[in-house]
């Protein structure tokens, strides 16, 4: 038997409570570790999740906990020269965006959404934490997504290398970049 999971199954992937139920079933597994969605969805935007000048850690979180948005902590978050890459935030953008703009990030701050990471349909927004979730809706994003927040963001007019092939599909709604 085979589970396939895209990117890493032990960040947000639910893996290591799979294979919790195996080992206590004493079902022999093997894990083979997948490149984890945000270091994917990152590098084909364009986008390092760390450099010297800009961002010296990164925080991975997800948006999305089993009965909606979750409570994170902001502060922590907020740490500078720190990139935040969000799982599953889609759904919950304007909730996500006010509550940093509320313990204090700046306005101003990058943010890039990228949808169908590494795909030949991959879609990614820039904007601000203050535009971000507009941009986002007139994009017409659905997800999947992961939600970059960083000044490392502005390097992607600069680093971008991956261009998409244009949709053939005439029944989908979105574009290429």
């Amino acid at each position: 038997v085979l589970r396939l999971k895209g990117g890493d199954p032990f960040i947000f992937g639910r893996g290591g409570e799979e294979i919790e139920k195996l080992a206590e079933q004493r079902i022999p597994f093997q894990v083979c570790p997948g490149v984890t969605a945000a270091a994917g969805c990152a590098s084909y935007a364009g986008i390092p999740l760390t450099h010297r000048d800009y961002a010296q850690s990164c925080v991975f979180v997800t948006g999305h906990g089993k009965d909606g948005p979750i409570d994170l902590d902001w502060s922590t978050l907020l740490r500078p020269r720190q990139t935040i890459a969000i799982y599953m935030g889609l759904a919950h953008l304007d909730y996500l965006m006010r509550e940093l703009l509320r313990h204090g990030a700046d306005p101003a701050k990058p943010v890039a959404i990228v949808e169908n990471g590494t795909r030949a349909n991959q879609i990614t927004v820039t904007g601000t934490i203050a535009d971000i979730a507009g941009k986002a809706v007139a994009a017409g994003l659905r997800g999947p997504t992961i939600i970059i927040v960083g000044e490392v963001v502005g390097l992607r007019d600069k680093l971008n290398w991956y261009l998409p092939k244009p949709q053939t599909d005439p029944e989908s709604d979105h574009g290429h970049e």
